[in-house]
């Protein structure tokens, strides 16, 4: 069998559309034999029906076919009102480069010549189909994104929210966001940076209070090699991480006394020195900072830095608890329950309107965390619609 065979060979599905027999049968003989599951069709018109019913991971197409040839086949499965989004490669005996031009334009992944190159075809399959699963993995992976930065409800108190976000986020003011743990103050943050002039530079997050108080200067503004113990080698703190972006400083009530020291000296000099060394590093850095804790209250206990306080606090936002928005509810329940039932590849179940309204009447200490929780465990438990026994029984 051929180099080029991976596990995931046997599971790719591919078409194969040409008018000529002799083709479509040597190019389906070699593609099997290297374990991709093949299919074919004699003209663009059967192709196209295939195409659309076929989930295919990959196509190829001759161009030259009676009818509807592969350059307007091309154009129906980029371009018509289903697109196709697996790699569709050219395959033609009268290839030239303005034609291999115009397909690539149209979305065609590669361009092949007759007779197709044993090689060439095997190359070609294997990265179109490696194409497919990274662009596949960037979508995935940029819908998680998506949903992280997603502030579900219309209720009056997130609409000022979402009101003060739109407004700050164009600017270089830094913002301290405060409420209670699982309101969502990271989802607050995550906003500002994605509608944020810096939105294409890191969005670095730290919590502040899952490290030790002994590692957070390191954590954040890195070290060289022998500082202390461990210290293998130079390292760039969190300040150096996030240069050109936004710096999420989460939970900073809980940042010891001589951590805030340096905190505010960089945002003082938007300098930064790394632990072991006294050379100063320059940074352009957004800060946002959250906390759960009343820092008028720490710093009149003597454990928060007043001036630190005032350094951030420039656009204060505060963000409602659960209770304070239950008009938005029904829509977060709707939203974590298509989320949970698609990430665990379930059928998406029903919530009855009493339900519904059970959720609404209960007290939430855990806010938003604590309704997903509750949710996931009624999808989980409950049957396919959810009542207000369910709730009663299960949460």
């Amino acid at each position: 069998m051929h180099e080029f065979v991976t596990d995931k060979a046997f599971m790719a599905k591919i078409l194969i559309i040409d008018d000529e027999r002799a083709i479509r049968s040597v190019v389906k003989n070699i593609l099997s034999a290297e374990g991709y599951s093949v299919d074919v069709a004699e003209d663009g018109t059967a192709g196209l029906e295939k195409a659309r019913s076929g989930h295919y991971d990959l196509i190829y197409t001759d161009i030259k076919m009676p009818g509807m040839d592969g350059m307007e086949l091309l154009t129906q499965l980029k371009m018509g009102d289903t697109p196709i989004p697996c790699p569709i490669v050219m395959i033609s005996g009268h290839g030239n480069i303005e034609t291999a031009v115009e397909a690539v334009k149209l979305g065609a992944f590669d361009f092949l010549e007759k007779p197709v190159d044993l090689n060439r075809l095997l190359v070609t399959t294997k990265n179109a189909l490696e194409n497919k699963a990274l662009t596949e993995e960037i979508r995935v992976l940029k819908k998680q994104v998506d949903s992280k930065c997603q502030m579900i409800g219309s209720s009056v108190p997130i609409m000022r929210v979402r009101e003060i976000i739109s407004k700050v986020a164009p600017t270089e003011a830094r913002v301290l966001i405060t409420g209670a743990n699982g309101t969502g103050k990271e989802v607050v943050a995550r906003l500002i940076h994605a509608e944020s002039n810096r939105a294409r530079c890191p969005l670095v997050e730290v919590n502040c209070a899952a490290i030790p108080s002994e590692l957070i200067e390191s954590e954040l503004f890195g070290h060289t090699k022998g500082a202390f113990t461990g210290a293998v080698k130079d390292r760039a703190g969190k300040f150096e991480q996030a240069d050109g972006g936004t710096l999420f400083l989460d939970e900073i009530g809980d940042m010891s006394m001589e951590a805030q020291t340096k905190v505010l000296r960089a945002l003082q000099e938007n300098e930064v020195t790394r632990v072991g060394s006294d050379k100063t590093i320059h940074v352009n850095v957004r800060v946002l900072a959250a906390t759960n804790k009343d820092l008028s209250a720490e710093i009149a206990k003597g454990t928060f830095r007043e001036d630190l306080f005032h350094r951030l606090n420039v656009i204060p936002i505060h963000v409602p608890t659960l209770d304070e928005r239950k008009d938005d509810i029904p829509a977060l329940v709707s939203y974590f329950t298509e989320q949970i039932c698609q990430e665990q590849g379930w059928k998406v179940k029903a919530f009855s309107p009493d339900a519904i309204t059970a959720l609404q009447v209960r007290s939430w200490t855990g806010n938003i965390r604590e309704l997903r929780n509750v949710v996931e465990r009624l999808i989980i438990l409950a049957a396919d619609t959810i009542t207000r026994e369910d709730v009663e029984i299960y949460s």
